[in-house]
């Protein structure tokens, strides 16, 4: 018989819903592999093991009382340091603020424990969630448990990490220029990046740009469905949603795994205006061979002649980094901020107000201009990243500004979603040699996530 944590988390959830196995005896199993694995990993900054366990035995009494159980009954999972869990500190991956103890769940954990799902505690962020690494100066850098010299990305990079080495059998990340999918690429894993709105916790619209949504880091299409099946369960208040748009089941579209589609293939990135973009040799691979499986799946995948607003890369930071110029950080405690936040936020508090208006013109025409040149495709497919996973210290041992040029090269087919608010889901396609992995990256319509998750299970199944 496989050990818990190797299961897939549909196989636990099952598990636990029969009563084959108690929420005590995962929670317990879990917290122990976090607390051998996670000194070498740095995937959690904080691991709440008595809250865990009194969630535990209260699941085991729900399910002894025959009362209906939520659809995540008694599955271990983590969040982001990043989201409040009601009384557990929140460091937002930051020295320089107070680490004040939440007094009540965020929307996002708050769907979740009403889900079943006992929250094991928060992981490794960059400060602020800014980079797409999850190095700090409060707590040691998440590591890549596929090569622990390496970096498992970010910004959810200590959740990736963390369920790669199966800490935990899935997690909830956040999304607000790759957040989820490049560190899915980083560590082997399927990482999805729901349409705008689809996720009410999250719902792209809490930020200036629109950019930001929650969704799932898992080990395959099937565990990513349900998990999102439970994040869209939240009441929902936004104007601008996504969530009547599929009224079944992420999970049975990836169970399914139906459809053939036009694909189209492009290597274009909206960063090339502003600097070289070029593909390593992992890169290249991964794609080729993201086509060969996707035409033995029955695609029709074909060229494109993508091309984008030369002005992106400096609209995009400009609205990417406003809100640091508000962030509440006392004058005393600027020197403890990061290279990076420290230069990114003097420039942000010396944009005007007619500039920051300007860019976010250039990034809503962006997303009109892009969305109508997908059109002509059901998915669009392109690299995940650029690179193999970057070594810890390679972003950081440099200038603020060398380090987000750097952040661009390795990941520069990302960010242009969020501003487009489409879904999309990064899929592993390739095992090197050394034992690293690298994905490919596929676009959806908007509103299509159950299509995505689809062909997702069809690369699982051909690879």
């Amino acid at each position: 018989m496989s050990e818990l944590h190797e299961l897939p988390a549909l196989t636990l959830r099952d598990a636990l819903a029969r009563g084959d196995v108690s929420a005590r005896e995962v929670t317990d199993h879990f917290l122990r592999r976090i607390d051998v694995l996670n000194p070498d990993l740095g995937s959690f900054i904080t691991i709440t093991h008595d809250d865990a366990l009194r969630a535990a035995d209260h699941a085991d009494r729900l399910h002894s009382s025959g009362v209906a159980l939520g659809p995540l009954h008694g599955v271990p999972l983590a969040h982001k340091d990043l989201t409040d869990v009601a009384g557990v500190r929140t460091t937002l991956g930051t020295a320089a603020l107070d680490h004040a103890v939440a007094e009540k769940d965020a929307p996002l954990a708050s769907i979740l424990r009403r889900s079943g799902a006992i929250s094991l505690g928060k992981t490794q962020v960059p400060e602020f969630g800014l980079s797409c690494y999850s190095e700090n100066s409060i707590a040691p850098p998440a590591r890549n448990p596929l090569d622990r010299r390496l970096s498992p990305a970010g910004s959810s990079g200590g959740s990736a990490a963390a369920v790669a080495a199966r800490m935990i059998p899935f997690a909830p990340g956040t999304d607000g220029g790759g957040s989820i999918r490049i560190p899915a690429a980083a560590t082997g894993l399927v990482g999805l990046k729901p349409n705008r709105g689809r996720v009410p916790s999250g719902s792209g619209q809490a930020d200036l740009g629109q950019l930001v949504v929650a969704g799932p880091l898992a080990h395959s299409a099937a565990d990513a469905g349900l998990l999102l099946d439970a994040l869209v369960q939240e009441p929902n208040y936004r104007p601008t949603s996504a969530a009547s748009r599929y009224p079944g089941s992420f999970l049975e579209a990836a169970l399914r795994a139906e459809g053939r589609f036009r694909i189209g293939v492009s290597t274009a990135s909206p960063f090339s205006g502003a600097m070289d973009i070029s593909l390593d040799s992992a890169a290249t691979d991964a794609l080729h061979s993201g086509i060969q499986v996707l035409q033995r799946a029955g695609h029709d995948v074909v060229d494109t002649d993508l091309t984008y607003d030369r002005r992106y890369h400096d609209a995009f930071q400009l609205v990417w980094t406003a809100g640091l110029a508000t962030a509440p950080i006392p004058d005393e405690r600027e020197s403890r901020l990061t290279d990076i936040t420290r230069v990114l936020r003097r420039r942000a508090m010396g944009r005007t107000a007619a500039e920051l208006a300007g860019a976010v013109d250039v990034l809503r025409q962006f997303e009109q201009d892009t969305i109508q040149q997908y059109s002509r495709y059901d998915m669009i497919l392109t690299p995940a990243v650029a690179m193999t996973p970057r070594p810890i210290g390679w972003y950081t041992d440099a200038d603020g500004d060398t380090d987000y040029a750097r952040q661009c090269r390795y990941s520069p087919y990302t960010s242009m979603v969020n501003v487009c608010g489409l879904p999309a889901v990064t899929v592993p396609t390739l095992r090197l040699p050394d034992g690293l992995s690298m994905s490919v990256q596929l676009i959806g319509r908007p509103g299509e996530e159950a299509q995505l998750l689809a062909v997702t299970a069809q690369i699982e199944a051909l690879g």
